[in-house]
């Protein structure tokens, strides 16, 4: 079938004028912004460097906003949560060798969460790619080889014709189930040369939908239908997928008990009558889940965190819906459903019926009775009076951003997320100074609400340079920094394996008249006072620190054997 007389693909008048008179003055870099702005993008996040500059020269010729971080790994952290509250690629502006690997961590977060980030990184001059020694400057024998292990895709331009259709499959890339991050690389020489190419419009990248094969969600439907004690584990990819309200409608069908993992906070309503909250790190949990005749899985790999590090073992079926196909059954023989979770679980409501079980809800009273019954033996009143604060200083609407600290891992467990997409941690890679960094990424996606990001001082001593970011843009950004004067869970965790600790204490700068240096209103808190100084802090605009003094331990493992 031939399409040479669609009226919709003849260009008009116009566009034929642009396409042969393309404005003067434009570069490599024009055409790298303009395809970005063409797929829809509105913000770019990155750092400049020699070989990168016509990227950043064309931003000025262009409606794209924007937002410098101080180091590159920051920005790319930035990048990853604008991506995870807009669900929009996020594009990421890096020069080459140096400047490029060091968003290497960021962009192992983004991987490991499924956070869309669209990383277009400069390359030395087109003569000397090929792996041979040329000794340009950052020159990498194959700087495409860093990142291959790392983000979903490789894109690599050798000419300008090649950037629209590179950035473009990236971008679709980035955006299909399981979202993730993309790899994008022109050289120095592309991006500096002068061009006559049309100035880049439209662009279509649309992402495919990964749909579940029928026969497969038949059979899931038939055993949840016939269960006698069914359950829900729900990942991070029903938040991803914007389930949550299917999620919860199948639950409310089958009545049956769902706990979300730590990348899956929010998607199920907390204080819901068959909500089992998120205490995976709990052995009554695992217990439950392990007791379920048919357990539906529905967005995780249920990789460590999410199996009580490997110690869970299901007796029942188990059926897992996953759009990660290196994740299905990778830990747990299963009916594995390759499938993004919002058909998957579309297909599950096409077909299971209802069921009754009245005494569901009382099982999940009892479970969570026993949780807090744990708990409450630990004598750990400060660490939950404080996570306690957080909460009720937070608006219900704002989302938090949470380093790796001891705070943040019982915000895992403990925190009411109250709705999907707003709770987030770098619990994926699991590597320090993400919180503050990707705060100021989502400040950027959404200006209306206060955004609150939680470290320790470890952790913050990685970002404190983005405090300059936060004052230049103004990002509405609280910073609560919980000092306990070193690396705390490193501690904990040495102490309890060698009786004590080493290379865990730090130095302790004095964090608010640190931030008051960079403009940013600060304050020293208490556990008492924490939650009206945060409050005050979160509804000031602009950015602003916390810090609050403190030692906080954790709760007892339960995958070592203790109870």
């Amino acid at each position: 079938m031939t399409h040479d007389h669609d009226p919709e693909l003849r260009p008009t008048a116009a566009q034929t004028e642009a396409a042969l008179n393309p404005p003067s003055g434009r570069n490599g870099g024009d055409l790298v912004v303009e395809t970005l702005a063409g797929l829809g993008a509105t913000t770019v996040f990155g750092l400049p460097g020699q070989h990168a500059l016509g990227m950043f020269d064309a931003l000025r010729r262009s409606d794209l906003s924007y937002v410098g971080l101080r180091v590159e790994n920051n920005a790319g952290f930035a990048a990853d949560a604008y991506g995870r509250i807009t669900g929009e690629a996020a594009p990421l502006l890096l020069s080459t060798g140096p400047g490029a690997l060091t968003s290497l961590a960021a962009l192992q977060e983004a991987r490991a969460a499924s956070a869309p980030v669209l990383a277009i990184s400069s390359q030395i001059p087109t003569a000397g790619l090929g792996g041979g020694r040329h000794g340009y400057l950052h020159e990498l024998p194959d700087q495409a080889a860093s990142f291959r292990g790392v983000v979903k895709s490789v894109h690599t331009v050798r000419t300008q014709s090649q950037i629209p259709s590179a950035i473009a499959e990236a971008w679709k890339s980035a955006l299909t189930a399981p979202h993730g991050p993309v790899w994008v690389e022109i050289p120095q020489d592309v991006l500096l040369a002068g061009t006559r190419l049309p100035v880049v419009t439209a662009v279509d990248a649309t992402p495919d939908e990964l749909t579940p094969r029928p026969e497969l969600t038949a059979v899931a439907a038939d055993l949840l239908a016939r269960a006698e004690r069914p359950a829900i584990i729900a990942g991070g990819g029903v938040v991803r997928a914007d389930a949550s309200g299917k999620l919860r409608q199948l639950a409310e069908r089958l009545q049956a008990p769902v706990v979300t993992t730590f990348g899956g906070k929010g998607a199920f309503p907390w204080t819901h009558p068959l909500s089992l909250q998120s205490w995976l790190e709990d052995r009554h949990t695992t217990d439950f889940l392990e007791d379920a005749d048919v357990l539906l899985v529905v967005g995780s790999g249920l990789g460590e965190l999410s199996s009580n590090y490997h110690t869970f073992r299901p007796r029942g079926r188990v059926i897992q819906i996953e759009a990660d196909l290196g994740k299905l059954e990778a830990n747990h023989p299963a009916l594995g459903i390759h499938a993004d979770a919002r058909p998957g679980l579309q297909a599950l409501l096409e077909t299971v019926p209802a069921r009754e079980d009245a005494m569901a809800p009382e099982r999940v009273r009892a479970l969570l009775a026993k949780v807090a019954e744990r708990i409450a033996a630990q004598e750990l009143t400060l660490e939950q009076d404080v996570l306690a604060s957080v909460r009720r200083a937070l608006p219900a609407d704002s989302p938090s951003f949470w380093d790796m600290t001891i705070l943040a891992y019982w915000a895992w467990s403990a925190f009411d997320a109250k709705g999907p997409n707003l709770l987030h941690s770098a619990q994926g890679a699991g590597g320090l100074g993400y919180g503050f960094p990707a705060a100021l990424g989502a400040a950027a996606a959404d200006p209306t609400r206060p955004v609150l990001a939680v470290s320790g001082d470890g952790g913050a001593l990685y970002s404190i340079a983005e405090l300059a970011t936060a004052r230049q843009y103004d990002l509405n950004v609280t910073w609560l920094i919980v000092d306990d004067g070193g690396y705390g869970i490193l501690r904990e965790y040495m102490t309890d394996a060698f009786g004590q600790a080493t290379a865990t204490e730090l130095s302790r700068p004095d964090y608010v008249a640190l931030a008051e240096s960079f403009g940013v209103p600060g304050i020293r808190t208490t556990p008492e006072a924490l939650e009206a100084d945060l409050a005050k802090a979160l509804a000031s605009p602009g950015p602003s620190v916390v810090v609050l003094p403190a030692v906080l331990r954790m709760f007892a493992a339960t995958h070592l054997g203790s109870d």
